[in-house]
């Protein structure tokens, strides 16, 4: 089993330190991560695979400030967030994180442009700057068409490019994506690679990938193994 050490200057992005997760107390205690150690370089695309129940989406939780660890250490850019508040995590997350979900989790009732504005309303961003910045990243992906639609009316492919827009409201440094291509039919999963992969090589974003598809995994620079709540290895592709 490969180990890495973690480097705690400032050139890394995410960095894990024996990070643990147990769900439970006493004998019917389980682990979702028993020590698990990495460094992930800013503007590096990594992906994260593993079998099912191997703490693939625990450890993205504890990334991108969903959730605290048991014990050890998370830090982004260098700022140890393990021990902050609730307001100061959700400080983090409305400014320094884009998350891309498998479901998309798009609200049905507010249209495509305001599913996209939700960061921003969130972050405070007064009314026309955030819906300038909404048809704006709507016209990148090319549905600035759908923009007053709601998210049901649109096709598998369509929700994911607008869970991607909104992913970037904000401007996060870091993105992070659960299984973004599960729901998508084999073209719409190329393009939407094509798009994060856009978000990491042309604008340096740091991109994290969760994902049990190999074919998938082995496009990022780098792939950390996961299996039974520990690094099993990490692959440089």
């Amino acid at each position: 089993m490969r180990t890495e050490t973690v480097d705690s200057s400032m050139s890394n992005s995410v960095e894990a330190v024996d990070l643990k997760k147990k769900y439970g107390s006493g004998p019917e205690s389980t682990f979702a991560l028993r020590g698990v150690n990495f460094a992930i370089r800013r503007g590096e695309y990594v992906s994260i695979s593993g079998p099912s129940g191997s703490g693939k989406s625990t450890l993205l939780n504890m990334i991108g400030a969903l959730d605290r660890p048991s014990s050890g250490r998370v830090l982004l850019d260098g700022e140890d967030i393990s021990r902050l508040s609730s307001i100061q995590l959700a400080l983090i997350r409305n400014r320094k994180i884009g998350f891309v979900f498998q479901d998309f989790n798009l609200i049905s009732r507010m249209s495509t442009a305001e599913n996209v504005e939700l960061p921003l309303s969130i972050g405070g961003v007064p009314p026309k700057e955030r819906r300038l910045r909404a048809m704006t990243l709507l016209q990148g992906f090319g549905i600035l068409d759908k923009a007053s639609r709601s998210p049901m009316q649109l096709s598998g492919g369509q929700r994911q490019r607008v869970a991607v827009a909104r992913a970037l409201a904000n401007d996060p440094s870091i993105i992070l994506a659960d299984e973004p291509t599960g729901n998508l039919d084999s073209e719409n999963a190329r393009l939407t690679m094509e798009f994060l992969e856009k978000l990491n090589s042309d604008f340096a974003k740091t991109l994290v990938v969760v994902t049990h598809d190999l074919d998938a995994a082995a496009r990022a620079e780098r792939t950390i193994v996961i299996r039974d709540g520990l690094v099993e290895r990490i692959l440089e592709n």
